[in-house]
This record gives C-alpha cells, structure tokens and sequence, in this order.
C-alpha cells in the first residue's frame, strides 16, 4: 500500500512510483552528442564556429580581491580595461591590459601589462625585453583559447567520454549538463533546456594563482549578455564564480571575428618562454640564503615573503608560515638545523592574507599549536577542511586529522620566555584589522605583520597602514628600537616615523 497517494506519488495500483530525473532538459531522448549539435546550432552552427580562426576583444572589467582585502567581504575591487587577441587555429594568445590597483599609492594605481601565450611557454613583453610569465596565466590563457565561448562546444563535442551528468537549475531553470574531460579536468557544460545556449562552464582543478591555497577549487563561468556577431550569437559578458562565490566579471565591448594577425605580435623570447612552464608557482620550496639576526636567538629569513625562527626556552617559535606546505617544511627544517634536540612549540600567523597563510595547513597537518587573529579564524578553518584531492597536501594525506590547535588573539597575548618573550597585539586599525603585531620586550624589536614595505624610492608603501601601527604601538605603550615586517627586513623605528611623518605633510 502507498502511504503517500495524496502526493502524487503513488501509481494506479497503489505502488510508490519510481520516479527518475530527466536525463537531459531540452535534449529529452537524445545522446550527449546531440545535445551539443542542438547547442552549436543554437550559436550559429558548427561549421560557422570552425571558421573563426581568430577573436578579438575590447573588455573592461573588475575582480574581488578575496585574498587580500584588508577587511574581508564585501571585497575591495581592481579594474582592469583591455584587448585580448586570441589565434585559435595555432592556440596562440596576446592580452594588452591596464590594471587599476586599489591598494596602491596615490598616481601609481595604473600599470600596464602584455602577455603572450603560445603552446610552448608565455611572457610578459616590457620595454626590457622578455620575461616569464607566471602559471596562473599559462593556465587562464589555455583555458580561454579551449573552454572559451568561441570553442568549448567544438572541445566537447570532440572529447572521448562526452556524457550526461545530473541535471542542475541555473537561474531558475533546470539545466542539461554534458561533462567530458580536458587536461585531466572535468569540465561540465550547463545547457539551457528551451534555447539550448551553453550559459555555464564548471571546471574542478587546483589554480595556480591566489587560489591555489583552496586546494580544489569549483569554477564557474556564467555566460551572459548574448550579441549577435558576424551570424554567431555569442555571449559579451564572462561572470567566474569560484568556490560558490562570484569572483570576477568581464565585459566585452566590442567582438570581432577572423581579424587579421601579424605573426610578430605572438614573437617571444624562446628561454623565457620555456622558462614560464617550469616555474613551481605558489609550491615554492624554502632556499636558505642569509639569515639576518635580529638578536640572540631571532632570525629573520628574507624573500618575498619573511619567515622568521625565534629560539625559547622551552622550544622554537616560527613567525608566519607563508607561501606553502614546502616552503614552510623548509623553515622547520632549518630551524631544527640551527637548533637540534629543540621541538617547536608554535607557529605565529599574524595576517589573513591567503599568500601569508599558506603553510598553515602544514602546521596543523603536524599538530602544532598555531596562533591566529579571532576574526580569521572562520576563514581558517573553511581553508583548512578545504578539500585537496587533486594536489593531496599533508593535511590531505593525513591518517587520523585532528582539529586545528587555534590559539585566538583576540587581546594581548604571550608567549615564551626570557629576553625572547614576545607579546602579541591585535592591531584592530581600519586597514590592519585582520592583523597582529608581535613585540619583543627584552629586544625592544616589533614584527609589523603586512604593513612595513617601502618604495624604491624609499617612501612608505601605504603609509596608513604604518600609521595605524604606530597608533597601537602608543595605544600600547610600547618602547620600538627597531621594526621588521613580512615584506621588509630590520629597519630603526625613528626612521619609519620620520616616513610616516613625512606622509602626512607630502
């Protein structure tokens, strides 16, 4: 007897129905190759996408600079305007772009960058000659040039294993979805049912660029604000999504087809080209270099981002695991080096910002007490129970994980002993809110966090974030002799109050 009959669920002789999900909304008793072919039609036919051999684009744009915004959400915001030229019959890629950064100083928001990408390797062009470009744009371009609008049908369409997957609602609407596979990534394809335009493409994969401290990222690429070019209806308006959570948007203002290439737009130094692809990106290991000793027992270890090893009495204190898992097995390494029989005791995380917090998982893989700010530890514990599946980390591999041993800053705290007794101060400033400094009392030395850094021409990097340091130094009554910071090496604290002094009046 069906006991839900009042539901509709319950067939003419009274049995639970099986009911089953539509395979494909839009392509009902279809196969995945025909939902494509009704998919390409629907953008103006196969043959006529084969025949764009090349795509030119004028876009302006914006991203969300999760990593590092210096408040959390809602994210503070870079624009960008440019000229992407795409050569898809040889996967070749030239973008021109000016980036307006928020976080800069005052007339230096601005910055200009050309990059090419060919199958054998990509490069920043400058007036200078050459350079390697970095992974996340190998990736960004390659992706563009296959998964693009321009040609991830024809991808599809030409991948062994094409097939449907569940169907998924997407603004409203439940969705066909054809998944096959490109380099090792699942792609997945969301087909509206009633026009059967592709407005959505879903990748799972590990980014080379800030998000590559997520481990398995979910991206997701709306496409929108459909035109009709040249008889191809193709979608003006990119929206990525990752991980659940826009991210960025990109607007084409204007969309040509088969525009005439000059061969020596794509020419590239070919050592810096090959150069680019061997680049580790964010899997840097630690290199030993110079120590700088900061006092007995302190020593700061310089590159672009700072670590620093701090012997106690009763063990070794790291300052910042930044960068990655590798790099911060490194600094371990060298600190059991220079101290052997020592255990270390804790590891200091003094800023939110994803590049300094990339060896945490690390410590919490090898059960290390780790303190952190109280307003970053939501974000911590979502990066540490982060999946990483496809680049499995330690903590991924981990047999029996524990919980993360937090301990929360949340009001001065501190930690250790004898003329190396640090005391940990929230710095609570508009721009430094997500940040702690570390004093040293016995050393009359304080550690900034991610807010020293200076220009070339020796002016501070936003000086209100040094502003706000020396407010909490007051607010504290702390006695500085001498500052250091993530980004800047040992510097006397006179001298960075005469700069901040120096701001106010420039």
């Amino acid at each position: 007897m069906c006991l839900l009959a009042a539901s509709g669920l319950c067939d003419a002789a009274g049995h639970h129905r099986q009911e089953k999900p539509p395979a494909a909304p839009g392509c009902v008793n279809e196969s995945p190759q025909q939902c494509i072919t009704a998919a390409l039609e629907a953008m103006g036919g196969r043959e006529r996408l084969q025949q764009i051999v090349s795509v030119r684009l004028q876009t302006i744009g914006h991203t969300l600079l999760m990593e590092q915004s210096y408040r959390q959400a809602p994210f503070i915001t870079s624009y960008e305007r440019g000229q992407t030229t795409m050569d898809l019959a040889n996967q070749r890629l030239l973008a021109d772009s000016k980036l307006t950064w928020p976080e800069s100083d005052p007339n230096q928001s601005d910055s200009d960058t050309t990059l090419v990408v060919a199958p054998d390797g990509g490069v920043y062009r400058t007036k200078f000659g050459d350079s390697p470009c970095a992974l996340k744009d190998l990736d960004a371009a390659r992706q563009a040039l296959a998964l693009g609008p321009a040609r991830v049908l024809l991808t599809a369409a030409a991948a062994s294993g094409l097939h449907f997957e569940r169907p998924e609602v997407l603004r409203s609407t439940l969705h066909a979805v054809v998944a096959f596979s490109w380099r090792n990534i699942p792609v997945r394809v969301l087909l509206n049912p009633a026009n059967h335009l592709p407005d959505a493409v879903e990748t799972t994969q590990v980014f080379h660029d800030f998000w590559y401290f997520w481990g398995d990222v979910r991206q997701r690429i709306y496409f929108d604000n459909w035109k009709l070019v040249q008889g191809i209806t193709f979608p003006s308006n990119l929206v990525e999504e990752r991980n659940g959570t826009v991210w960025s948007s990109t607007q084409a203002l204007n969309i040509e087809f088969n525009v005439e290439l000059d061969e020596k737009m794509f020419d590239m130094t070919a050592g810096a080209a090959k150069a680019s692809g061997a680049s580790p990106g964010w899997n840097r290991p630690f290199n030993v270099k110079q120590a700088t000793p900061l006092a007995p027992g302190i020593d700061l270890f310089a590159g672009s981002w700072n670590a620093t090893v701090v012997k106690e009495p009763d063990g070794i204190v790291i300052l910042e695991a930044p960068i990655s898992g590798l790099y911060t097995q490194g600094v371990l390494r060298e600190a059991r080096r220079r101290h052997p029989g020592v255990p270390i005791s804790a590891i200091l995380s003094t800023s939110d910002s994803w590049p300094h917090t990339g060896g945490v998982r690390q410590a919490v893989a090898l059960g290390l007490p780790v303190y952190i700010l109280d307003l970053n530890r939501s974000m911590l514990d979502s990066m540490m129970s982060a999946p990483h599946t496809l680049e499995p980390d330690a903590l991924q591999n981990s047999r029996n994980p524990k919980p993360p041993r937090w301990e929360i800053v949340a009001d001065k705290r501190e930690i250790g002993g004898g003329a190396n007794r640090m005391e940990l101060y929230p710095l609570r400033g508009a721009s430094t809110e997500r940040q702690y400094m570390v004093y040293f009392p016995g050393r009359r030395l304080l550690y900034a966090s991610d807010t020293l850094s200076l220009n070339d021409d020796g002016t501070l990097y936003d000086p209100e974030l040094m502003y706000e340091v020396a407010q909490a130094v007051k607010r504290e009554n702390l006695i500085v002799d001498t500052v250091f910071a993530m980004h800047q090496g040992p510097m006397p604290w006179e001298q960075v109050i005469a700069l901040i002094e120096k701001s106010l009046h420039s």
